[in-house]
């Protein structure tokens, strides 16, 4: 791991924790006991990290239906996922299917040792042979850069947190707003509830969309092909916006999952960016072609 996304998740880290422990603390002032319920906060904080490291990858395939094939069930993902691997000089990654007709893709696992890179089954049949290659290629930008550790703890510690707030607002709820046990205000535990969980929310969304920016331009240069993103891209979301999974059917991937896919498959419209997952397509395009320049390659 270089000293950047080192740096990176320690200060991710660092940020968020000081959320949970405002939130602690605003929860156990309420009753009397803030040092107390800081304590718990971080206990709760720490376990939900370990699991998520050691076992991120295993919850995320199982929670996007991904079901990890050998060579002779998809040789050409297989042939095209090793190419982009060892152009990268990372070892081979395992390799998963999703059943669904929407063309996407999504990596897990914490690191180049332990990843796991997925497509959905419709993906050959709708990208060219460059335009997956260069899917891929985002996709290891993801695993190269830790993307899927960052993700993992952001989503670990914002859902401390809201789970935090979650008890705090039915603290307030059930118990009318009065307060007989412990010295803080009724009102401030309130904005605690709201304002903290909406800050970490908007830290892990800023970074998603970070994440997306960096592989799209890891995958274009290691590619040589950020005209074949962009293409994939457009085709991707298309498909998206034309036919958008139903969170609440059975057999779709779960929305906890939204995040890892290159393209967030569980919406037809975008909403406003600053709530998403994702950039917008105009935007990963924009900046996509400015890589392009950059290569000296001229994309219209």
């Amino acid at each position: 791991m270089t000293a950047s996304i080192y740096f990176k998740i320690t200060l991710l880290f660092a940020v968020l924790t000081g959320l949970l422990l405002a939130i602690g603390y605003a929860v156990g002032l309420y009753f009397g006991s803030p040092y107390l319920f800081m304590g718990g906060a971080l206990v709760l904080a720490g376990l939900f990290n370990f699991l998520s490291y050691f076992y991120s990858d295993s919850l995320v395939i199982r929670m996007s239906r991904a079901k990890i094939i050998q060579e002779s069930e998809n040789p050409t993902l297989f042939r095209v996922v090793r190419s982009v691997a060892q152009k990268a000089q990372i070892p081979m990654p395992r390799v998963g299917i999703v059943d669904s007709p929407l063309p996407n893709a999504f990596a897990t696992g914490r690191g180049p040792n332990k990843a796991v890179v997925c497509a959905t089954s419709s993906i050959l049949q709708t990208l060219s042979p460059e335009e997956l290659e260069a899917v891929i290629g985002h996709e290891i930008g993801h695993v190269i850069h830790r993307d899927v550790l960052m993700s993992s703890v952001a989503a670990t510690m914002a859902g401390a947190i809201s789970y935090i707030g979650n008890i705090a607002l039915w603290s307030l709820w059930l118990g009318g707003g009065n307060n007989r046990r412990g010295g803080g205000s009724p009102l401030l535990l309130l904005a605690a509830a709201i304002l903290v969980p909406l800050g970490a929310t908007f830290i892990q969304l800023g970074i998603s969309r970070s994440d997306e920016y960096n592989a799209d331009e890891f995958g274009a240069k290691l590619t040589r092909n950020p005209g074949g993103l962009i293409t994939a891209l457009q085709k991707i979301t298309a498909k998206a916006q034309s036919r958008p999974i139903s969170s609440g059917s059975s057999q779709a991937p779960s929305p906890a999952t939204a995040s890892l896919w290159i393209v967030n498959p569980f919406r037809g419209n975008s909403l406003v960016e600053l709530f998403s997952t994702h950039p917008s397509l105009d935007h990963r395009v924009q900046r996509l072609k400015k890589v392009a320049r950059e290569m000296n390659l001229y994309i219209p």
